[in-house]
């Protein structure tokens, strides 16, 4: 372990998990879990996303939201690389069943198949739903 400003031995680091699951729009469950990300990222947390189920849609590309009358935030996930969070994950069946492919997506993700993110979901401390 690393001691801290006191020499005192610091504990590891917590792995944090978000879980995306809705829709970008009609709930607030997908700007909270961005936002969440946000502030963990700049306090430095072991920090892994995974979007699943209509998650997918958060991460598409070119989103419009004008017509619904909503803060369109999806070019936010961008400043997700520039606080250095590069463990994004996509369910694989999840995109594959909305019709949808890595290319659509506005960044650069991992995609898992159903065992790899039970794997994922294994390794974490803390997971947090969205």
């Amino acid at each position: 372990m690393n001691p801290d400003e006191t020499g005192a031995p610091r504990e590891p680091a917590k792995k944090f998990l978000l879980v995306n699951r809705r829709a970008p729009w009609g709930t607030i469950y997908a700007l909270e879990g961005l936002e969440v990300a946000l502030i963990a990222a700049a306090y430095g947390q072991d920090l892994s996303l995974l979007f699943l189920d209509d998650g997918v849609y958060q991460l598409l590309s070119g989103m419009d939201s004008t017509e619904i009358e909503m803060k369109n935030f999806s070019r936010t996930y961008l400043a997700l690389e520039g606080l250095e969070v590069n463990k994004i994950y996509v369910e694989t069946d999840s995109l594959l069943r909305r019709g949808l492919t890595e290319d659509l997506l506005a960044i650069a993700v991992t995609s898992l198949s159903r065992d790899e993110v039970a794997r994922l979901l294994a390794d974490q401390d803390v997971i947090i739903n969205f």
